[in-house]
């Protein structure tokens, strides 16, 4: 740096400062962005890849594809309502209350389908479960970046 022209030195430190402020204040990372967005997309393509590969009758794929996808939609309907009652968001108690709900029936309608699942392996149905709780985690990670985001560049 010590041969180059002045203007260059200034113009990488603008550079430098343009790329620190362009995070709004209350913003996730780009590298916490991009965990959640991969640790989602692993979760439930390990899960539906194993899912295709079973060597299990359809409806019993469809069963547990459609578990996963309720999943997810609950983890992250929960995540918004618990969110929006802590911010003073009005949440009517009914909604709130079937988005706890979901999320329970969810979890519970994989374990009890992996429980008597007498066609898989002990080590796949970890496998399925670890999926599952993955994908469910990386969704509700997902969903509040997002918030976040929208949030941070809101306030200006």
């Amino acid at each position: 740096m010590a041969n180059e022209p002045e203007f260059l030195v200034d113009k990488e430190r603008e550079e430098d400062r343009k790329a620190t402020i362009e995070r709004k204040e209350g913003e996730p990372t780009a590298a916490f962005k991009g965990a959640s967005w991969a640790a989602l997309l692993i979760g439930v393509a390990a899960y539906l890849i194993g899912l295709f590969n079973a060597s299990m009758e359809l409806n019993e794929k469809g069963y547990y594809f459609a578990v996963l996808i309720f999943g997810l939609y609950a983890a992250v309907s929960l995540q918004k309502a618990v969110r929006d009652k802590d911010e003073g968001i009005p949440v009517t108690s009914i909604y709130y209350g079937i988005s706890w709900f979901a999320l329970i029936v969810s979890v519970a309608l994989i374990g009890i389908g992996l429980y008597n699942a007498g066609s898989i392996i002990l080590s796949e149905k970890g496998f399925y479960a670890m999926a599952f709780v993955l994908s469910l985690f990386a969704a509700v990670t997902v969903q509040k970046n997002i918030r976040d985001t929208q949030r941070a560049r809101e306030r200006d």
